[in-house]
């Protein structure tokens, strides 16, 4: 196999979620970290959450396009802390959820360091349609695809989107 001719970390970046497929890792924000040391490439993800279902996907498919980018020793770390927050999603990726109409999270809830708390309940805040801005929609159901997400309407235009949850 011949040597790669871009970096691991660019391949890495381009990598994307599977239950967000519009947001690569990067844009999500949980792609912590890729060294190249020796040959091997390791990098490092936290999960949306400790129990994300797309976490054995997510290794798979970063194996996959390092490998297929000529990086023949690639290992794949899940790590825990600090805990994933929303407020990690980039702006591009904010703008890729939009243009998708799904809305995407206002400012995650602050929390000390330690267990995130859950929270039972409605949240307070508008979460503004992503087709027609309108501020005043309603939840239809507390969890959409995933568990991150919900499902809401737009009075405005009548349009039912996801909403990434703040955490």
């Amino acid at each position: 196999m011949s040597a790669p001719t871009v970096t691991a970390a660019a391949v890495a970046a381009t990598v994307t979620d599977p239950e967000l497929p519009q947001l690569t890792l990067a844009d999500l924000g949980i792609l912590r970290g890729v060294e190249e040391v020796g040959g091997q490439v390791l990098v490092t993800v936290t999960p949306t959450y400790s129990g994300c279902p797309a976490m054995e996907a997510i290794h798979a498919d970063l194996r996959a396009a390092l490998r297929d980018a000529g990086f023949a020793d690639v290992e794949v770390r899940t790590v825990l802390t600090p805990a994933w927050t929303t407020d990690w999603i980039t702006e591009a990726g904010r703008a890729k959820l939009a243009a998708a109409g799904i809305a995407p999270p206002g400012p995650a809830p602050r929390r000390s360091s330690g267990p995130v708390p859950l929270v039972l309940g409605s949240r307070p805040g508008a979460v503004p349609c992503p087709r027609c801005g309108h501020t005043s929609t309603e939840q239809v159901s507390a969890f959409s695809a995933t568990a991150c997400r919900e499902l809401r309407r737009c009075p405005a235009c009548r349009e039912p989107f996801e909403h990434v949850k703040e955490i």
